[in-house]
């Protein structure tokens, strides 16, 4: 069973929980929602399609018209969530867009930048040329609130192909 720690705050009928996946479509692709976390605050969600080897705090890049996900690698290009439960291919589940968060990661400062890597999925803070995960930063350094993780606050990030 999945723990609830994100509590959508738009209370309507039927509304597939941050933390599940789904093999039915239970959003409008690109719904978008906010929700609130006893520890992180507020956060904002896209609901999108899942991918091939999705886990929870995977950096994903979106294809908002179709909701399509991809673990972002270096030089993907695109809008960027974080994949809030293990939503892999022909499943949906939420992405979260803004906020303070939980991101994959590997060896990282806190307040650095952020930027994709060779690994699906993960962040780091070494500059990679045309990587840069714009609208992100590091709020921690590795290892918090677990191994392989940190936290990153979120506003609408992207990967455009900035150079650091």
């Amino acid at each position: 069973m999945t723990t609830r720690n994100w509590n959508i705050l738009e209370q309507y009928p039927g509304y597939q929980p941050i933390e599940d996946t789904s093999t039915v479509q239970n959003h409008p692709i690109g719904a978008r929602v906010k929700a609130l976390h006893a520890t992180y605050g507020e956060g904002e969600f896209i609901y999108c399609k899942g991918v091939a080897n999705t886990v929870v705090g995977d950096a994903c890049t979106i294809t908002v018209n179709t909701g399509a996900t991809v673990r972002a690698l270096a030089a993907s290009r695109g809008l960027v969530g974080v994949a809030m439960s293990i939503n892999v291919a022909n499943q949906y589940g939420w992405y979260q867009i803004f906020g303070t968060g939980v991101v994959k990661a590997g060896t990282v400062a806190n307040n650095g930048q952020v930027f994709s890597t060779a690994t699906a999925g993960t962040v780091d803070d070494a500059v990679v040329a045309g990587s840069m995960i714009t609208g992100a930063i590091l709020r921690s350094a590795d290892g918090t609130p677990a191994a392989g993780f940190a936290l990153v606050s979120l506003i609408y990030p992207s990967l455009n192909g900035v150079p650091a």
